[in-house]
């Protein structure tokens, strides 16, 4: 029976509460949102910012690392702030026997002894939410509440997410059970067996420059948490929100009396392709990654000896039909375009009306007055730079810009992209959504992804039409959401079941404070793992799973 370690016992209500949670798939949030001085204390935030910069212009503090040959400085803050942290360029032949030293005991502390080291490693994580909210605003050009909200605090929900699915799995099955078969004459055949969890090896995430916790925490911990030992490869854009994770990571280990190099921070020089390397070592048995369509096919397709969990990219697209809230629609459909300025993989980019326009609470719409109905919301959004900025945020790389400048010359314009100062950065790069409208034969165009503020407005025959080419694109491409808004409960099932067939998740008729690009850990699953855009699925069973086997042994009582 598996003894009790004090960090399982201080925080085994939190995971009951979770397991609770992802059963029930009702609210439920472990890290508040808000970074109120209410909520966290008066001094959390100075502090915080204090702790973020005095990281800027220095070696970060990972130096007891194993096989550090140099250290490397990569980041650009969108923002223009300077940042030049040196991190640690690690050797692969000296870090993977290091990951490897510490798995023996680590996997026999058992589930509940690393789901407790987890829960504790993630209540020290909350502890510094301001910290690295800081380096995710700094590194991604998210707003700082957006960077608070979706760096941290929404990060370490989907991060506990992971932890209570692994640890279900890996209690299904109990640790031990007495066996007894009769065998004829009064006799009995009686053995006792136990059954371990035996973890794949080592683990690899591969983080974006992006959403660098939200995307990365689900796996570092599902993979942690299962008895595997995790290297960290960052984005080079953005490195400082994971350093202080691993960072943190290797001191709550190192506290709990195991060995801190489980988890190691791999940084990569300029233009080095450190992932590329790291994937295809033979001791890499789990990848997980968040990013480009392209990279992640080629790791599905070479990095044979791991299982490979990919989030790559898609085409999200909003089927409108008809309306009873059309400014409420309008509303809705603009916030999300305008949120992150649209750089969320969650963003919609086809907006499909039918020719002949919609029926609304305002009367017809023709499908030019949508169009129209939706750049004004942007507008609103937008129009007042100093409060704009707080949703847009500023552009996450120069691939963006481009994307950005070669739409514009698409299609017929519905709204174009401005350039806007930023009030408090000055060296910010700051673009307003751009909105074209297609025809349903642009289906080159609307049919791949615009990763950014680019969203295009496409008429079609009907919205018979509309379903059929939602259908196609996600079929072909993937998406991460789908989103209807109609008044017919025969177009809204239809709908419902094309997103089925296509594997995608549905949003029917948002018009308030839920928004299509949002999704809430603990009852909405991101991604689904059935179209081109996933392989997998945050956060479900078969997510933590495969990062485990049990392994029986047996003898006769």
């Amino acid at each position: 029976m598996e003894n009790s370690h004090p960090m399982f016992a201080s925080h085994a209500d939190t995971l009951e509460r979770a397991l609770t949670a992802i059963a029930e798939r009702a609210y439920w949030s472990n890290y508040p949102e808000s970074p109120s001085p209410r909520v966290y204390g008066e001094h959390a935030a100075a502090e915080g910012e204090a702790a973020f910069r005095a990281y800027l212009g220095a070696d970060f503090p990972l130096a007891d690392q194993p096989g550090i040959t140099d250290w490397v400085s990569t980041e650009r803050s969108p923002f223009g702030v300077a940042l030049d942290v040196r991190y640690p360029h690690l050797d692969p032949d000296q870090a993977f026997p290091a990951l490897a030293a510490g798995m023996p005991a680590w996997r026999a502390a058992g589930p509940q002894t690393r789901a407790g080291v987890c829960a504790e490693i993630l209540a020290r994580l909350h502890q510094a939410a301001f910290e690295l909210a800081n380096a995710v605003h700094a590194t991604t050009g998210q707003a700082f509440v957006m960077a608070f909200q979706a760096g941290a605090a929404h990060a370490f929900d989907r991060a506990l997410e992971a932890v209570a699915y692994a640890y279900r799995e890996m209690t299904r099955t109990p640790a031990t059970a007495d066996w007894e078969k009769p065998a004829g004459k009064g006799q009995t055949l009686h053995m006792s067996k136990t059954f371990h969890v035996v973890p794949r090896g080592a683990a690899l995430v591969v983080g974006c420059n992006t959403f660098p916790t939200w995307n990365s925490y689900p796996g570092l911990f599902a993979s942690l948490v299962t008895g595997n030992p995790v290297i960290v490869k960052p984005h080079p854009r953005a490195v400082l929100p994971l350093a202080i994770s691993v960072k943190i990571a290797r001191e709550t280990l190192a506290d709990a009396g195991f060995d801190p190099d489980l988890v190691l921070l791999a940084a990569e020089a300029p233009g080095e392709g450190l992932a590329k390397t790291l994937a295809l070592r033979p001791e890499v048995r789990i990848i997980d990654f968040t990013g480009s369509t392209e990279f992640g096919d080629w790791l599905e397709a070479n990095a044979r000896q791991a299982a490979v969990y990919t989030e790559k990219a898609g085409v999200n697209t909003v089927v409108v039909d008809s309306t009873d809230d059309f400014a409420g629609m309008c509303r809705n459909i603009g916030f999300s375009l305008v949120l992150y300025s649209g750089q969320m993989c969650t963003t919609p980019q086809n907006i499909l009306v039918p020719a002949a326009g919609i029926d609304t609470d305002e009367g017809h719409k023709s499908l030019d007055e949508v169009a129209q109905g939706i750049a004004a919301a942007v507008g609103a959004l937008t129009r007042d730079p100093a409060k704009g900025v707080e949703l847009t945020g500023a552009i996450v790389n120069d691939g963006v810009l481009e994307r950005l400048e070669k739409a514009a010359a698409a299609g017929a314009p519905v709204l174009e992209s401005s350039d806007v100062s930023h009030p408090a950065y000055a060296g910010a790069t700051v673009r307003t959504p751009l909105i074209r409208k297609l025809g349903a034969a642009d289906a080159t165009t609307y049919g791949t992804e615009w990763f950014g503020p680019i969203s295009f407005v496409v008429e079609t025959d009907s919205t018979e039409r509309s379903l059929r080419i939602f259908a196609d694109t996600v079929g072909k491409k993937g998406a991460l959401t789908a989103s209807v808004y109609s008044t017919s409960e025969g177009v809204l099932a239809a709908m419902e079941e094309a997103a089925l067939l296509a594997g995608v998740h549905l949003s029917v008729n948002l018009t308030s404070g839920v928004f299509v690009n949002q999704s809430a850990a603990f009852s909405d699953f991101h991604a689904t793992g059935a179209n081109p855009a996933a392989n997998a699925s945050l956060t479900d069973g078969a997510f933590v799973a495969g990062r485990f086997r049990v392994v029986q042994s047996r003898r006769h009582v």
